[in-house]
């Protein structure tokens, strides 16, 4: 089974359609399955209070100048679109509310995603079941009470569904990971899941995902590291991004036999009669 990857754009785009463009572009180019984007309607997200707040950002003095200043809205989401079709690239986003979940309707995506911050939500999962486009569903920030009633609810509407193992703080070490939770989930659950990674050690973990089974790797990436925001620092660089797909698809080739048998190959052959000719048995 091929591993779906998805390249997480998110807000990294810094509220900048030319950033986005490219950064599809540079994902196109390694060669993963869709990118992804983040919709929310900040009204509807955050309190008056919590965006009266002070922040200093690239777009002004508030949490509201910031959070307005990082979302795209209709129009920006249009010509996403358009040059994601012109492209030959999937694209998708996770919704953050019911507003941005009817504003996604639009565009007739293939795919939905629940953030991990969205998972306890039951009316929100509901929405989203009813639509009947295979989701992915982050599991970061939860506890198995709160997976199992969104398993159930998007079982109930028949809606397709794939788990995400996910940690999420932005970055963490290695030792939070916890990769075995990717097997647990899936014997758990009887359904496929992936893992959404938001390390600080580069690939390792990403790639012993895919081995372990994760039927999808999600990462974050940016151009620039340094770049404003606070998904940065826990995003890989194109040039990461092209090693991960690389990876990923050798790991997928290495774990293509069937297991089962221990037999000597053809490609074997001749290097056994050269090393084994000394040998007399008898």
């Amino acid at each position: 089974m091929k591993i779906f990857i998805i390249a997480e754009i998110g807000i990294n785009h810094n509220g900048d359609l030319e950033i986005a463009k490219k950064m599809i572009l540079e994902a196109k180019v390694t060669g993963v399955d869709a990118v992804k984007f983040q919709k929310r309607d900040i009204f509807e997200v955050y309190s008056k209070d919590y965006l009266s707040q002070n922040r200093d950002s690239p777009w002004g003095k508030t949490q509201l100048d910031q959070k307005k200043g990082l979302e795209f809205g209709e129009k920006e989401y249009l010509e996403i679109d358009k040059f994601c079709k012109k492209q030959n690239i999937k694209w998708f986003a996770s919704a953050w509310d019911l507003k941005s979940l009817k504003f996604l309707d639009k565009f007739n995506l293939e795919y939905n995603k629940i953030a991990s911050a969205m998972i306890i939500d039951p009316n929100f999962l509901t929405e989203v079941a009813k639509r009947k486009k295979y989701t992915f569903i982050s599991t970061g920030m939860s506890e198995l009470k709160h997976i199992t009633n969104a398993v159930e609810i998007f079982k109930m509407n028949n809606c397709k569904f794939e788990l995400m193992h996910c940690i999420s703080a932005y970055p963490f070490e290695s030792e939070h990971a916890d990769l075995k939770l990717i097997n647990f989930l899936s014997k758990k659950f009887n359904c496929n899941v992936g893992y959404s990674g938001h390390e600080k050690s580069g690939l390792a973990i990403s790639y012993a995902a895919a081995t372990l089974g994760a039927t999808s790797i999600e990462r974050h990436f940016t151009l620039d590291r340094t770049m404003y925001g606070s998904d940065q620092a826990a995003s890989i660089s194109p040039e990461g991004l092209k090693r991960l797909v690389g990876g990923i698809r050798q790991i997928e080739l290495a774990l293509s036999g069937m297991g089962e048998e221990k037999k000597i190959l053809d490609i074997e052959l001749s290097v056994a009669k050269k090393l084994r000719e000394h040998i007399k048995i008898k």
